[in-house]
């Protein structure tokens, strides 16, 4: 179902709001406004929501994505940390897509401190999310809501397009690293298309690229996920090193990593570059306690 009398934001649109608003998008706050309505439909196309979902917007901004997606019939609860985007938003609905309006709601705060219970509209919590995230927090801000948000099955999200890269690389990439296996606990991810960067106000300097998400069970393993975690930071942290020398201080000593990487099954002699998801559960369980 889409809401047929959804009237989406044009570059004059956008550059009218700011300038009432008197808005200036700024680099410390990642803020790169959509201009085009054809891009802000294909996100929400890609993304695969409609009429009884309930979506996350992480910074809206003025409104471009989240019309779009009202317009697919999906309930938008939308976390701004600007006061005067998020007193805005409510009136831009009203006025764009009056028919939508009773599914929109918004909630100010960063979006690294926003809790599940602060998304909740009608006793649930967001199945979705969908958004333009800020460039120099897209990771953290993802993998704070995968670790908050435990309804979230699905996502997909704009972000700067060699995080796009890092986000979605398997074991063995050149791209692999940190952020591609702590997503992987989350997730399957995969890269989504990319985004050009004229359809962008103000133009960016980098390229985007849109990143989808299916969320699936976490590894099975006894550690915690701060255990593995930590695994991973360890192995990347030193990422030319093998995994027995890397692992030295994480595990107490290189005996006692090379005690560990023997009992999860994984040759003491590679790097982290290549071990899965999968594979630092094991490691992280097997790490000598005491």
């Amino acid at each position: 179902m889409s809401t047929s009398s959804t009237s989406l934001l044009g570059p004059a649109d956008i550059r009218q709001l700011a300038g009432r608003l008197d808005v200036r998008p700024t680099k410390q706050l990642g803020q790169n406004f959509v201009v085009d309505a054809n891009t802000v439909r294909r996100i929400a196309r890609l993304a695969g929501v409609g009429e009884g979902d309930l979506v996350t917007e992480i910074g809206p901004g003025l409104g471009s994505l989240t019309l779009a997606l009202l317009e697919t019939g999906a309930h938008v609860v939308a976390v701004e940390i600007d006061p005067k985007l998020a007193a805005e938003l409510p009136a831009t609905i009203a006025t764009r897509a009056p028919e939508a309006a009773e599914r929109f709601s918004v909630v100010l705060s960063d979006a690294l401190l926003v809790q599940a219970q602060q998304l909740e509209v009608g006793g649930r919590t967001p199945t979705a999310v969908v958004a333009n995230l800020p460039y120099n927090v897209a990771v953290p801000v993802l993998l704070t809501l995968l670790e908050r948000v435990s309804t979230l099955t699905s996502g997909l999200v704009m972000v700067q397009a060699e995080v796009a890269d890092r986000l979605a690389a398997r074991p063995g990439d050149k791209t692999y690293g940190v952020p591609s296996v702590k997503a992987a606990w989350y997730a399957d991810v995969r890269r989504a298309g990319a985004v050009p960067r004229q359809v962008f106000w103000p133009v960016p300097n980098v390229e985007s690229g849109l990143v989808q998400f299916t969320a699936r069970p976490h590894p099975d393993t006894s550690a915690t996920r701060e255990e593995v975690f930590a695994c991973v930071d360890a192995a990347f942290a030193q990422r030319r090193k093998t995994l027995r020398a890397a692992l030295a201080g994480w595990a107490g000593s290189a005996d006692a990593a090379q005690a560990a990487l023997d009992q999860a099954g994984i040759d003491p002699k590679i790097r982290g570059e290549r071990l899965t998801v999968q594979e630092f559960s094991a490691l992280a369980a097997a790490r000598p306690k005491g």
